[in-house]
């Protein structure tokens, strides 16, 4: 009834919302007789900020359209390669007429990038691949919105997440002969299963896995997404926070964990944080900032877009996770799409390098809890595991703004470099042979 409600409430105001921002239009024009008003400007301010906290909020789109290679602008080309019932696999081609640049980039490293599954949609990870798509050929998990996925797809658990990845990395591995594989948060559980698991078969693993600020072993430096975890039963979880998807929508029926569920977690764990920032907004408006209120629409148009999550995966990742610490505990068993259960064995991975990073400030993924990795993974040798502290940063500082592009991306970038043969010929002869030695100093960034 909770979703209904909520359904029912966002329709109704929907059109308060657009009237809000048609009166912030109307005062906000000097020509007309209410932008004549000595307070047009502080009331078109207001108008505009309750458009904003009234409005619905769509998925929003990668929007990357070129990409500079050292001066030379290459066209991006978005497209589906493959599409999944609960994701898509989704590729950024690099087109070019420029001859020597194109020599350039047909061998740079292919990349798949694990999106979390986790409220918001992969366009939270917009800078991330921007920076990514300079040097690499760039792949990325979109996931979908479970409310858009109809009920005969079936469901999705755990184990599906894991069978996904294991199948994206075989397309590339199928293209390339190898790939390396990035995951952000939510995803470093699943991706580490997916290559252990790989790795347990005798198949071919990824050349080197990147994990940042990630729950490997939650139990570490526990943050305040931990505690309520550990304090809350798994009867408390699916009998608070699932609701069925209401009439109107492709997956009517579904269980799920509502994405506004979801946002309001978001921002209870920050409220004060998110109210400065809506009154700042206002008194850019008011002053005519450009700048800053078309930073803060931006942040805000990703921010509030957020997707309905399955509720049988949900669930299963609060119990593996966050309460069983199963991964970390040897106790996790995943089921192969043809109905095998197989156990997760990090430490039957010895040819895949591995790099974890962590924020200094990280307030959702706490210290420790990624590096963990390395304590796990006992088949990689000590030359083939880097850690990274990124002094100063939070939980998105790792893989969004300024410190991701000046300080994370560049030992991202050189990491991956060290761990790719120099040629496609090259790579075949090494697919069975352990990647090429990283430096075993621990980097730490500079503030």
């Amino acid at each position: 009834m909770l979703y209904q409600f909520y359904e029912t409430q966002r329709s109704l105001m929907e059109p308060f919302a657009d009237l809000a921002q048609t009166a912030s239009k109307v005062f906000a024009n000097p020509k007309t007789l209410a932008g004549q008003n000595p307070f047009a400007q502080r009331i078109s301010a207001g108008y505009d900020l309750i458009h904003r906290l009234g409005k619905d909020y769509v998925k929003p789109e990668f929007g990357l359209r070129t990409i500079d290679v050292d001066g030379v602008e290459l066209a991006i080309h978005e497209r589906v390669e493959l599409n999944k019932p609960f994701c898509e696999l989704r590729r950024f081609k690099r087109y070019t007429d420029d001859q020597a640049t194109l020599e350039k980039i047909k061998d740079q490293p292919a990349v798949l990038i694990v999106a979390p599954l986790s409220g918001h949609y992969a366009t939270l990870l917009r800078d991330t691949v921007k920076a990514m798509l300079r040097d690499h050929k760039v792949y990325i998990t979109d996931w979908k919105n479970a409310r858009m996925v109809p009920l005969s797809e079936g469901e999705f658990h755990l184990d599906d997440y894991v069978n996904y990845v294991q199948e994206f990395i075989r397309h590339l591995q199928g293209k390339y002969g190898n790939c390396h594989v990035m995951s952000v948060c939510q995803p470093t559980v699943p991706v580490l299963a997916a290559v252990s698991v790989m790795a347990s078969r005798g198949e071919l693993t990824p050349l080197s896995m990147t994990m940042m600020g990630g729950p490997i072993d939650a139990r570490k430096s526990p943050t305040g997404v931990n505690n309520l975890a550990v304090n809350k039963s798994h009867n408390w979880f699916e009998n608070n926070v699932i609701y069925r998807v209401p009439s109107g929508f492709p997956g009517t029926g579904r269980r799920v964990y509502p994405g506004f569920l979801q946002y309001t977690g978001f921002v209870a764990m920050n409220p004060n944080n998110h109210a400065t920032s809506h009154y700042d907004y206002f008194k850019d408006l008011i002053k005519g900032d450009g700048a800053s209120t078309e930073a803060h629409r931006k942040f805000y148009n990703e921010y509030n877009a957020v997707l309905d999550m399955d509720a049988d995966y949900y669930l299963e990742t609060i119990r593996v996770v966050f309460q069983d610490f199963s991964l970390v505990n040897g106790t996790w068993h995943i089921r192969s799409e043809n109905g095998k259960l197989e156990h997760v064995r990090p430490q039957d991975i010895k040819t895949t390098a591995l790099l974890s990073v962590e924020g200094e400030l990280d307030d959702i993924s706490g210290s420790g809890q990624t590096q963990a990795v390395h304590d796990i993974c006992t088949g990689v040798s000590a030359a083939h595991k880097h850690h990274y502290e990124v002094k100063g940063a939070g939980h998105y500082g790792i893989f969004s703004g300024k410190r991701w592009r000046e300080m994370v991306y560049p030992q991202v970038k050189a990491f991956i470099l060290q761990n790719q043969p120099n040629s496609a010929k090259a790579l075949v002869k090494t697919t069975q042979v352990a990647p090429k030695k990283v430096a075993t100093k621990r980097i730490a960034a500079k503030k």
